[in-house]
């Protein structure tokens, strides 16, 4: 039989591991730059476009329809009650039956958002994942 380190204790082992993979959690629908432009051309009702940057980046320069929703600064934002939304963003709570589209700065805290919004009820949840910089990049039309 093999020497075993002094330190290893084969009871402490785990019989079993739970792995929580990315795979196993609901994918949002991927939104590239023309799908988001086709969006607000449409201004379709049913679909709201978040950004999630601070308001201090939104108010640099944001793509036209956008509502700011600072995810960051107030991760609570999507699990708030209608009415105390409303009195904190200046806007109406998307209701729960409407696609949100979520994008930031370069993908990362529009991800979080989008993970959020799941968890809170949503089932349609889109992401542009090349975000503001894509945006920007590409010339896409820009509200100040």
């Amino acid at each position: 039989r093999a020497a075993q380190p002094a330190s290893f204790n084969p009871a402490l082992k785990p019989l079993s591991q739970t792995r929580w993979l990315s795979s196993s959690v609901e994918k949002s629908k991927p939104y590239a730059f023309e799908d988001v432009k086709a969006l607000i051309e449409k201004d379709d009702k049913d679909v709201v476009l978040i950004d999630v940057r601070e308001p201090a980046e939104f108010a640099a320069g944001a793509i036209p329809t956008a509502l700011n929703l600072p995810i960051s600064s107030q991760p609570d934002a999507l699990f708030l009650p209608p009415d105390e939304f409303e009195d904190r963003f200046g806007f109406q709570k998307p209701d729960i039956g409407k696609e949100v589209v979520f994008y930031c700065k370069a993908g990362v805290r529009s991800a979080a958002a989008a993970q959020l919004a799941r968890q809170e009820g949503w089932e349609r949840v889109g992401e542009y994942r090349g975000s503001w910089l894509d945006w920007e990049k590409r010339g896409g039309k820009v509200e100040k």
